[in-house]
């Protein structure tokens, strides 16, 4: 199930020489849900490309959006892209579940926050 979703967030640096991740601001990633190593698939919005990859905690308040090592190739500074995590979870558990969606403005701030109960 979609456990969490950053929407429309903008792609302000890429660091092909990195090791791999996608650096996030740490107040997003809160706002998200998101831990630091999570696994996450990205998909541009500006290219369709699709990838996985692993959130680093990035400075907070900053906007963040860092697409580093071969992921790199996949995104520009300026994409727009969505950042999505997904979780396994039991029957007892998708009764009080739900996704978490993150909208963004142009410059990484959040615009609103959603919950979509999973059930309901």
């Amino acid at each position: 199930m979609l456990k969490s979703k950053v929407h429309r967030a903008t792609v302000t640096q890429t660091e092909l020489q990195y090791e791999g991740s996608l650096t996030l601001d740490k107040r997003l990633m809160d706002a998200a849900d998101l831990l630091h190593h999570e696994r996450v698939m990205v998909y541009n919005i500006h290219n369709g490309e699709r990838f996985d990859t692993y959130i680093i905690e990035g400075e907070p308040d900053t906007g963040i959006v860092c697409i580093n090592g071969a992921a790199a190739r996949k995104a520009c500074v300026g994409d727009l892209i969505i950042i999505a995590a997904y979780g396994l979870y039991d029957d007892a558990e998708l009764e009080r579940a739900s996704s978490k969606i993150i909208l963004l403005d142009e410059k990484n701030r959040i615009r609103s926050v959603k919950e979509i109960p999973f059930k309901g």
